[in-house]
């Protein structure tokens, strides 16, 4: 994986180069292995290498010719199916002088244009300068694993990976409006689709292209799930998510470097790491496993509705069955609060607080020895492994605590932000957008909804607090044919046995031992040590001592009173199944420095 910047102009040449190279450099965490920079007379691009696949022919920006026409292009991602559309180029004439997938979807474009996406399997960013048309093209992958942001500036326009690449640029400005704020404030640490918090810089939607030229800029969706009726048998059903799951499990083992799985004993981490165990088998190899756990948690650990139980049992079941080398990462409470700051930093804006964090610190540890790993992300999106999917109570269930976010504020805000009013917008705005649904309209939606605001969350923390490291994470469950086959399964077959993800439950019952079939979801861990409560409260303290952003947006007594209750007070968690007592104060305290770090202008 990599970072991509560009700057084009159609209106009036590029001289400069000095915003373009801080741009890039801004990035640098997330290509730690080469920088290049290409600037031409209406466009810069720069990209920040992470060496995976064919390390020394896929350096970038990569340029290629064809039929006299020029073409560069900054790839940020993987192609899973590169030898297959490599072959399909091969018959069409194309010839080629690497190896590696960049110059497979240079040559897609070149043939395809902006079909090209019906042609490609992966995750992926990226943009393509098309000299002879002097025209930008600019796509980012089905799911949203891969990300992208742009802001228009003047008669021009910038793209980077991460805003902090943005902002990087002299005439980029820190701001925020209340449209804004709301946002954060409302569906935080989710996003609105399109929308990145800051005024005037945007997100290119996952499947979604767009092009810039004289013309402007065009945007155009280019994917979307099939709705249509499932017409497979649940035997017939069964066998197809086994081997749906298994062929994107085994395209993405493929690395000219060492790759590795996360490993929690759950379902889904369970049977990435069974396919991958099997495959590494047969090359008389041993893979490596890794896990994540908290200083002193099997002393004050309490289960509870949503974290029944810990991890350690059945991943030592899964180390047994299938002779993994697992890494057991045992977290620091003094390092989980020294990394929240640099979490937020990472992110871009507050966020999950010290579930970034430990997943920060995590790749880390992962990265010492690492630069693939394999994750399980999506596979709840997909087979409704949550518990929303089962109680349906309307609107984004993940966000339960609208009413009391709004009581927080400070009288003024609560009557400039109406954050109940705002976050109703936003979803009655995002059910206009959603394809026709034929039969359960109620439940398909919900899905719809969660692969946009929830999933894309998770996806995006996993994406900057992996490369913040220069580990790159794939996601299986997230390749799109998997994705388009399982949506149209009803929910009584996705369910099949009166089980979460019975489907996927059954489809690897014969591979996975009996204990970790069975075993109720458990999320990602997190810390339940008293003295990271106690870390925490010291730290929204020293946060509130000074003239904090804090008061300005808060009731003062609310705020103290829930920095002494530890978090208590707001009795719901902020977001999701996670966000809650300590972890609420950690995103305090993370609001606070990114108004101090990012110097925010809070604007009407």
């Amino acid at each position: 994986m990599c970072g991509i910047t560009g700057w084009v102009n159609v209106a009036h040449p590029l001289s400069a180069t000095d915003d373009i190279v801080r741009m890039t450099k801004a990035l640098g965490h997330r290509g730690p292995d080469d920088q290049q920079i290409w600037a031409s007379s209406h466009v810069q691009l720069g990209h920040r290498r992470l060496a995976v696949i064919d390390l020394e022919g896929g350096r970038q920006p990569m340029h290629k010719s064809v039929a006299q026409k020029n073409y560069t292009i900054v790839y940020n991602g993987e192609l899973y199916n590169t030898s297959e559309v490599r072959e399909e180029l091969l018959k069409r004439g194309h010839t080629f002088t690497t190896v590696s997938d960049t110059e497979v979807l240079l040559t897609a474009f070149i043939e395809w244009k902006e079909r090209c996406m019906d042609f490609i399997n992966g995750i992926f960013a990226f943009a393509v300068w098309d000299e002879a048309e002097e025209t930008l093209y600019m796509f980012r992958d089905r799911l949203g694993v891969k990300p992208f942001f742009y802001t228009q500036l003047g008669e021009g326009l910038l793209f980077a990976s991460e805003i902090k690449g943005l902002l990087a640029h002299r005439q980029v400005q820190p701001t925020v409006d209340h449209f804004g704020l709301a946002a954060l404030l409302s569906l935080g640490p989710s996003r609105q689709p399109g929308h990145a918090i800051f005024k005037g810089i945007h997100e290119l939607k996952p499947a979604h292209g767009m092009k810039y030229n004289r013309d402007g800029l065009k945007i155009w969706r280019y994917w979307d799930v099939p709705v249509q009726k499932h017409s497979h048998s649940e035997e017939e059903t069964i066998v197809m998510v086994h081997d749906l799951v298994t062929d994107a499990v085994m395209r993405q083992l493929v690395s000219d470097v060492p790759l590795c799985t996360l490993l929690s004993g759950g379902l889904d981490s369970s049977i990435i790491t069974a396919i991958a165990s099997k495959h590494y088998e047969t090359q008389h190899k041993n893979l490596h496993t890794y896990s994540v756990d908290y200083e002193g948690n099997e002393n004050y650990f309490s289960k509870n509705a949503f974290q029944t139980s810990q991890d350690a049992y059945w991943i030592s079941i899964m180390q047994q069955a299938f002779k993994t080398v697992h890494h057991d990462v045992v977290l620091q409470q003094k390092d989980l609060l020294a990394l929240l700051q640099e979490a937020m930093r990472f992110k871009d804006y507050p966020s999950m607080a010290d579930i970034d964090s430990s997943l920060l610190l995590f790749c880390r540890e992962i990265k010492k020895d690492f630069t693939v790993a394999l994750s399980g992300e999506c596979a709840d999106e997909l087979f409704g492994g949550y518990p929303w999917f089962h109680a349906q109570t309307g609107g984004f269930p993940w966000i339960r605590s609208i009413d009391e976010r709004q009581a927080i504020l400070r009288p003024v805000w609560q009557k400039r932000l109406q954050l109940k009013t705002f976050m109703h917008d936003r979803y009655e705005e995002a059910k206009r957008g959603m394809p026709e649904f034929g039969e359960d309209i109620a439940r398909q939606q919900l899905f719809y909804l969660n692969q946009q605001f929830f999933m894309q969350t998770l996806l995006e923390r996993k994406d900057r607090m992996s490369m913040a490291t220069g580990l790159e994470v794939r996601v299986p469950f997230a390749d799109h044919r998997l994705v388009e086959y399982v949506w149209n399964i009803p929910w009584e077959m996705k369910c099949v046995g009166g089980q979460e993800k019975g489907i996927l439950r059954r489809a690897f019952a014969g591979v996975l031992p009996k204990e970790i079939i069975e075993r109720k979801k458990n999320p990602y861990p997190k810390t339940y040590h008293p003295a990271y409560t106690k870390g925490v409260q010291q730290l929204l303290a020293n946060a509130l001592q000074g003239e904090s952003i804090l008061y300005e947006l808060f009731n003062k007594q609310q705020l103290l009173d829930l920095m002494d209750s530890g978090g208590k007070t707001f009795g719901i968690p902020w977001f999701g199944q996670l966000m809650a007592g300590p972890q609420l104060l950690a995103y305090f305290v993370q609001l606070h420095h990114w108004f101090e770090d990012y110097n925010i202008q809070l604007i009407e």
